[in-house]
């Protein structure tokens, strides 16, 4: 019984010390994931402490997972552990069943696994974190009181240094589509192996006040235009593919026009990126930053961009400002949030792959780059021929 104990706490504590490290690297991550989740349910008031609830519960799981290897305070966390891990089996579950969101984000975007996975992991991890509550009694501290209470204050603290260096220099392991070296239109593709959605032409009609459904090829008998009222037709899903979305969805950008000049931007020889998510939560110091970063960009003809996901937000980031004269892009804010895991966020690209990135804190060190890159011939003005014309529709997932 002893030993049985002693793997379940390793087991059970290394996955909730796993779990909050990988979430912790990028807390935006589940920030994101509870607003989703905040979606489904129509709850919206919420959406503005995801942020904070997110540092809160990857710290969590960090230092309860500690405690638990340690024994620390173990009749305390051994009943925090039980309520969490119950509450997380319900989530996990009802994602399951619904399919919405379709991933719960146990593990953040580094390690992505699917939501039945996901629910047969919390039901396991029910079962050992409910046998270890039945036997908290037999759980014996491994250091003395001073000496743990020292060592978790440590965890503490770093727990929550942590992700303040990541929220305010970017994850240090960065696993999204948009991370340095990977180019931006290939990761826009369709994977090779992707097996798209089987799909079945279907009929609505209304009769005799209801509506009613059928396949091209399974027409009622009874079919006629006195007794069927057309509604509309649809591509209905029989199978669902797989591996059948780029890693980068949405990402379109339009200027004044209704004109997509993503295909433009990322195809010049180098290029700068300045994403900007909310002009009123960006703050100010970032201006005078970039400001040099534009004098020194435009002295080498690189040609450097601002987007934003508010169509309205331009004269609120470039009035009074030296570049005032740039080119302002709309993009869809879920492709940003995917892009920019800070506001502001830099890029310097080179025909569309990222050299660099940097937070509104060190953007600064892109300056440092354009200096060491040779002057490049005139930029076109003009996008590129036939351009793409936005559907309103797309919407980032």
């Amino acid at each position: 019984m002893k030993g049985t104990i002693t793997f379940f706490r390793i087991i059970t504590g290394f996955l909730f010390i796993f779990s909050g490290l990988v979430k912790a690297n990028d807390p935006h991550g589940l920030s994101y994931k509870m607003q989703e989740f905040f979606e489904v349910w129509g709850i919206h008031g919420f959406n503005e402490w995801t942020l904070l609830m997110s540092v809160l519960m990857n710290a969590f799981e960090i230092i309860a997972g500690f405690a638990l290897l340690l024994g620390w305070r173990i009749k305390l966390f051994s009943w925090l552990l039980l309520l969490l891990i119950i509450f997380f089996t319900f989530l996990t579950g009802y994602t399951y069943v619904t399919g919405k969101p379709t991933n719960c984000g146990c593990f953040g975007d580094c390690l992505p696994i699917t939501s039945k996975t996901s629910f047969l992991k919390d039901v396991v991890l029910t079962i050992m974190i409910g046998f270890l509550f039945w036997k908290r009694n037999e759980i014996k501290p491994l250091l003395g009181n001073r000496v743990g209470t020292g060592f978790m204050l440590a965890i503490t603290i770093f727990s929550f240094g942590f992700q303040w260096y990541t929220l305010t220099y970017l994850p240090v392991v960065d696993c999204l589509p948009f991370k340095k070296g990977n180019n931006i239109p290939e990761k826009m593709k369709m994977p090779a192996n992707a097996v798209p959605d089987s799909t079945v032409v279907t009929f609505v009609y209304r009769k005799e006040g209801n509506e009613v459904e059928f396949t091209a090829d399974k027409f009622p008998a009874d079919f006629s235009k006195d007794k069927y009222e057309f509604i509309r037709r649809y591509d209905k899903v029989v199978r669902k593919g797989k591996n059948n979305e780029p890693p980068i969805k949405g990402f379109a950008l339009s200027g004044d026009s209704n004109i997509d000049s993503a295909q433009y931007v990322l195809e010049q020889p180098y290029a700068v990126l300045l994403f900007i998510e909310k002009a009123d939560e960006a703050g100010s110091g970032w201006k005078k930053k970039f400001e040099k970063i534009y004098t020194v960009a435009k002295s080498k003809n690189i040609p450097a961009y601002i987007i934003t996901a508010a169509s309205g937000d331009k004269n609120k980031l470039t009035d009074g400002t030296a570049f005032n004269d740039i080119t302002v892009y709309k993009c869809d804010y879920k492709a940003i949030q995917t892009a920019a895991r800070s506001n502001p966020c830099i890029y310097l690209l080179k025909k569309g792959t990222v050299l660099n990135k940097y937070s509104g804190q060190s953007m600064g060190m892109i300056k440092d780059e354009l200096n060491k890159l040779p002057v490049q011939p005139p930029p076109v003005t003009v996008p590129a021929p036939e351009p793409t014309v936005i559907d309103s529709t797309i919407i980032q997932n």
